[in-house]
């Protein structure tokens, strides 16, 4: 996330801090523990029959639910924000789903 908010300000914007870069990054950890191997389970036969642009939009749910859970925090603690329309929404969730694909791969 820190990568994102830094050379990509236009699209993601986060305000906190480094805790606030911890607190996001230890909640997509523990969502891609928890709640990824769900969605997988759950949208298998879509994601085989549709492909790509399935997982690219998998992804961008995935990203909005953990963009929800950040905005019922204390906003003084940590704020995510997501500049523009659903474009923006695209290209951070394609990135995002990128550096989980290399995080495995490692």
């Amino acid at each position: 996330m820190y990568a994102l908010h830094t050379y990509m300000p236009t699209y993601v914007t986060i305000f906190g801090g480094m805790a606030a870069y911890v607190i996001i990054g230890a909640l997509l950890t523990l969502m891609n523990l928890f709640v990824r191997p769900i969605l997988k389970i759950a949208t298998a036969p879509a994601r085989f029959i549709f492909g790509l642009p399935f997982v690219v939009l998998l992804n961008a749910g995935f990203f909005w639910l953990t963009y929800q859970i950040v905005l019922r925090m204390d906003p003084t603690l940590v704020v995510l924000a997501v500049s523009g329309g659903w474009w923006e929404w695209v290209v951070v969730s394609v990135i995002v789903g990128l550096v989980n694909w290399g995080m495995k791969k490692l």
